[in-house]
């Protein structure tokens, strides 16, 4: 079932300055990430810094959020783990993989953690468009799927789906952390060491293994323009 009842606009008031967007090359080690993050949030929750969209790729590795089962990480020596403060359950992030940090100040925009989570996934969704895939939220999972006719259909008769972006995120003083990751080519039999966001009974895809030869750059770009229509401007950090 589709979520269609929100608003997704999430903009800030006019008198507000861009977001900052920063592109981080090569790989970019979690826990460093995290600091940097933990540093953001209170220099934006303080007024001392503008909200900032960090855009990253890490080593491979597995991340835990609040509601993650134990028994969900099936391989817990192939990679590093780290405990995460964010929503959701297990998740991978590796080469490959576009992981956007999206700190925001949400009371210059909607204090509405819902209506934050969809505009998130409005993101990816517009994202993907661009590249022609048909993107989809789920009632009942957090993220981003895509539909596989081509596979074999589940148990109930219903169409094979894969997820393509996951989302998970952290409020503090009303300020986002965390935020979203887009597979783009990932290694895909990373994900096999976990049960990723704790479903076992749907995949995962990314662009490259939809048939898409796309480059992260090319990705980064349409992020950036769907994050402008759904919450607007944005300039270049430096």
């Amino acid at each position: 079932m589709l979520r269609t009842d929100l608003d997704h606009s999430m903009h800030a008031s006019e008198d507000c300055p861009p977001v900052r967007w920063r592109v981080s090359e090569g790989l970019v080690g979690y826990e460093h990430a995290v600091a940097e993050m933990e540093l953001q949030v209170g220099l934006i929750a303080d007024g001392k810094a503008d909200e900032l969209v960090w855009l990253v790729e890490h080593p491979p590795l597995y991340t835990a959020g609040t509601s993650a089962n134990q028994k969900d990480l099936i391989e817990p020596d192939r990679f590093p783990v780290f405990a995460t403060g964010r929503g959701g359950e297990y998740t991978y992030h590796g080469p490959g993989q576009r992981v956007a940090y999206v700190m925001l100040d949400l009371k210059r925009r909607r204090q509405d953690v819902r209506a934050y989570v969809a505009a998130l996934e409005e993101v990816v969704i517009r994202t993907l468009e661009a590249m022609n895939v048909k993107g989809e939220r789920r009632e009942d999972r957090v993220g981003v799927w895509v539909r596989r006719p081509e596979k074999p259909t589940l148990p109930d008769g219903t169409v094979a789906e894969d997820k393509i972006a996951a989302l998970g995120i952290r409020l503090r003083r009303w300020v986002s952390f965390h935020g979203l990751s887009i597979n783009v080519d990932p290694d895909l039999a990373h994900f096999t060491g976990i049960v990723p966001c704790g479903i076992s009974a749907h995949g995962v895809t990314s662009l490259v293994d939809l048939g898409l030869p796309v480059m992260m750059a090319d990705v980064d770009m349409r992020l950036r323009e769907a994050f402008e229509d759904v919450f607007g401007p944005t300039i270049n950090e430096g």
